[in-house]
């Protein structure tokens, strides 16, 4: 599973880095992470983006009194097939994870999770204050059985309205299925413009699995591009209820190569 996550990032990295009608671009893309939802930017052909989440970390307790905690390094990558539309290649090398029921010892975990690979397309507008992305995915490679969703395909969508200079509001929805199991997120989020290179963003998520209660979890985060080119990234949600996650939180960063 390992060496055929490497083989394929090798093979997207290459790609990215053919000369063959490179598109320059004046700045970086807008990044996918942090937050549930997606940006609308795309990478140009001959160039790359890799996001990198250092850890991401989640933290859930059950009616049984179940304690999980769990430890992600998720990695994507996002390069041009032409205009208005990019490929990417995304999964989780590695994962540990520590389950402990009270009185009892805990349980320790570790494997690599599913790798994803999807198709973006930036919808052309009329406006720059309006902005769309769609986002289709499937599983390409499964995990550890401990760690993977079994074979999964997701049709994504983003919308993005800039209020004003600074303000900016967005709407998030994917459905995803496979295995005999499907869900559905939906998730708004408006983002503040703090400085030329930091920014802050409030978000709301809910999940709803079919058999499975519904899930809501709200939080934000900030993002600040360190250089032109890079972006490091920190983000929390905290469940809004019993049967969502007590804390998901992460931090990241993001390079941007042409």
């Amino acid at each position: 599973m390992r060496s055929t996550y490497l083989a394929a990032v090798v093979c997207a990295a290459l790609f990215a880095s053919s000369p063959l009608k490179a598109q320059q671009a004046d700045e970086p893309p807008s990044f996918d992470r942090p937050g549930i939802g997606l940006g609308t930017g795309i990478v140009p052909r001959g160039a790359l983006a890799l996001e990198l989440g250092l850890p991401s970390y989640e933290r859930d307790r059950d009616a049984d009194g179940l304690r999980t905690e769990q430890l992600s390094g998720d990695v994507t990558l996002r390069t041009g097939l032409f205009e208005h539309w990019e490929v990417q290649l995304s999964g989780s090398p590695w994962q540990r994870q520590r389950s402990r029921l009270p009185g009892t010892d805990s349980t320790r975990t570790r494997g690599g999770g599913d790798t994803q690979l999807a198709l973006k397309w930036a919808v052309p507008t009329s406006r720059d204050t309006d902005r769309w992305a769609l986002l289709a995915s499937a599983t390409v490679a499964r995990s550890d059985a401990a760690f993977s969703e079994g074979r999964q395909y997701a049709l994504a969508g983003s919308y993005e309205h800039d209020f004003s200079e600074k303000w900016t509001g967005a709407l998030y929805a994917s459905h995803s299925r496979g295995d005999g199991e499907r869900s559905t997120v939906w998730s708004p989020s408006v983002s503040l413009t703090l400085t030329p290179r930091l920014s802050a963003f409030l978000e709301a998520g809910v999940t709803k699995a079919r058999g499975a209660p519904r899930e809501s979890v709200a939080g934000g985060g900030l993002t600040w591009m360190w250089t032109d080119r890079v972006q490091l990234d920190a983000s929390v949600d905290a469940g809004l209820d019993n049967d969502s996650p007590d804390l998901q939180a992460g931090l990241g960063i993001s390079t941007y190569f042409d």
